[in-house]
């Protein structure tokens, strides 16, 4: 069954990528809603023990996804924090598998400020053209995004190996996704990001994939 729905998440994706590539909204908005609840099935089949920190956080990215369909600032900053609480359950999971006997502080906090420092760049990128009203809880979203980064890499210190690896580069690629977008809905010159949505769900999807895949792999 695993099979089944691991296949039906690429069909999807590679449905969905296509219609972002070609910009073709209606379409993009019809696959969408499709993707992280076969990434949800996947994971479920998959598991002997799932983690429901990460189920959560699943179920809070979909529902972020759904909010981000329609048009609108309000609609913009509601799906935002239902992704901002998926960081939160995303950081749950990962807490569960942390040794802080492990945890080098020398590595962590300059890891942070790099991370303090990219988001700082991208809200100042978009500054002149978001609504003023909105680019405190959007930096406060990307911090959550980089807290979520910091504690996969965190993981990465107390259990090293491949799975761990597999959970960072889905973080890496969740937030590169996140910062995408921002440039896309609010920068004066959203063509800087290759193909816009394409590539904003390109790194989105494989980033919540590579995530599950991750704790899959570390826990069972």
């Amino acid at each position: 069954m695993k099979y089944v729905f691991l296949g039906l998440l690429l069909i999807a994706t590679v449905w969905h990528l296509i219609e972002s590539w070609r910009d073709n909204v209606r379409r993009r908005r019809f696959t969408k809603p499709f993707l992280i609840p076969l990434i949800l099935l996947y994971y479920l089949v998959c598991s002997n023990q799932p983690s429901w920190f990460l189920v959560l956080a699943l179920i809070f990215s979909w529902l972020g996804d759904v909010f981000l369909m329609f048009q609108g600032n309000t609609w913009f900053t509601i799906g935002g924090c239902f992704f901002g609480a998926s960081h939160i359950f995303f950081v749950l999971t990962y807490v569960g598998q942390i040794q802080w006997s492990a945890i080098h502080l020398y590595v962590i906090i300059p890891l942070a400020i790099v991370y303090i420092v990219i988001t700082t760049l991208i809200i100042r990128a978009v500054i002149k053209q978001t609504p003023k009203k909105m680019l405190p809880p959007m930096y406060l979203y990307l911090i959550a995004n980089s807290t979520m980064n910091v504690f996969a890499i965190m993981q990465l210190e107390s259990i090293p190996g491949a799975a761990s690896i597999i959970a960072v580069a889905g973080a890496i690629l969740f937030f590169i996704s996140d910062c995408c977008l921002f440039l896309v809905r609010y920068s004066k010159r959203p063509e800087i990001i290759f193909k816009k949505h394409f590539t904003v769900m390109l790194t989105y999807v494989v980033g919540e994939f590579l995530i599950t895949q991750g704790i899959l792999m570390l826990v069972g």
